[in-house]
């Protein structure tokens, strides 16, 4: 299976939020990074066919998604950053809702929903109200609903937006289970995220993908530019302002340590460090805040 984007663009007025992308995507997690504007919801909806693309194509196995129609819709799963749920619906009722939205008969939706409740550890409560949930468990129903037609691609906007950190990791777990043979699109702006789970990293600033690169191979363009050195309280903000600081911390009451990402050697004690996802992200989009 293969996902084509052909020169796709999308244009609202003035602002092109999606520019001439070309990228192909095979089964396999895909990591969406960028900072607020950079096209990576705009992406998405036109994946999965709420938006139209002003010029270019998305092309499953070489077929225009539009041609495809219905046929292509029946092979998404969406999880929306803003999971719509029905309070007063229990677990089970919802599912059941959802699996009549998306065709699929009586019988199959409810053996379905008793598959996907138990494996995401929600068979206990099934009988319970959505309003009555934690945030981690109306996003694991968010996922559940999201994988009941069994899609080959499956799109997951900031799915662990809000969660503790042991959620998150429940929620990373779930996503590396549900990806086998599948197109797995998942924004973030928890890097670590990522990290854990994604084969491929995107990285789109300005419409355009900058980084199309393995998890293991992504930080390699910041090799030997990753640097820590400890240095007087009071050189702090000088460097701060001439450096990308990605992390500062107090050793004493007059050094501070500072982890810096720059093409040259900062001060004269600076050691290279091994570079993070972060640490990347940070040397090419510097202020700007991830979405």
């Amino acid at each position: 299976m293969e996902l084509k984007f052909d020169r796709l663009t999308k244009q609202f007025s003035n602002k092109i939020a999606v520019d001439r992308m070309d990228v192909i995507l095979q089964p396999g997690v895909y990591g969406l990074l960028g900072a607020n504007g950079a096209g990576k919801t705009t992406l998405m909806r036109m994946v999965c066919g709420v938006l139209n693309p002003t010029s270019g194509n998305i092309l499953l196995n070489g077929c225009d998604i539009d041609t495809l129609g219905e046929n292509y819709r029946k092979l998404i799963g969406y999880l929306p950053q803003d999971f719509g749920y029905y309070p007063d619906f229990t677990a089970k009722e919802f599912m059941n809702y959802v699996s009549a939205l998306k065709g699929i008969n009586k019988q199959s939706a409810k053996l379905k929903t008793k598959e996907l409740l138990e494996l995401v550890g929600l068979s206990d409560v099934a009988n319970k109200k959505i309003r009555t949930f934690s945030g981690g468990m109306k996003q694991r129903l968010g996922i559940a609903q999201a994988v009941l037609n069994d899609p080959k691609i499956l799109v997951l906007d900031e799915p662990t937006a809000g969660l503790d950190p042991k959620e998150r990791i429940r929620f990373r777990n779930l996503i590396s289970s549900f990806s086998k043979d599948k197109i797995v699109i998942l924004s973030t702006h928890i890097v670590s995220d990522i990290e854990y789970i994604a084969d491929t990293i995107l990285m789109i600033k300005g419409g355009r993908i900058i980084i199309n690169s393995k998890r293991e191979d992504v930080t390699k363009e910041i090799d030997r530019k990753v640097w820590t050195c400890v240095v007087p309280k009071n050189k702090v903000d000088i460097l701060s302002r001439t450096y990308r600081v990605v992390n500062l911390q107090h050793d004493s009451d007059d050094n501070v340590s500072l982890r810096i990402v720059n093409d040259t050697k900062p001060t004269e004690n600076a050691i290279n460090v091994v570079p993070t996802l972060e640490d990347l992200y940070l040397y090419h989009f510097d202020d700007m805040v991830l979405e």
